[in-house]
């Protein structure tokens, strides 16, 4: 397999440190999320566990609190998403 940069694990391990780091705010509210994966656009897609799937602030706390902290944490991404299952 030849690693791009939307595929490259330590691109993925940095994205889930700064997911790690900010899991105890999700878990206190009785949600958690998790990384699915990451696009060839460099989009981070998460799947949103327990209350953060329902919570009316989910798109300011994705766009605002947890995109800016993976964001930090490598650079390379460009934005997060909710993955949604059908």
């Amino acid at each position: 397999m030849t690693v791009t940069a939307h595929n490259d694990p330590q691109l993925r391990i940095s994205v889930e440190a700064a997911i790690d780091a900010m899991r105890p705010f999700f878990e206190a509210d009785g949600g958690d999320m998790e990384l699915v994966d990451i696009t060839e656009d460099m989009v981070a897609r998460l799947r949103l566990i327990g209350s953060c799937r329902s919570c009316q602030m989910r798109e300011m706390t994705l766009k605002g609190g947890v995109e800016e902290a993976i964001k930090r944490a490598a650079p390379t991404i460009v934005g997060v998403e909710a993955y949604e299952e059908i």
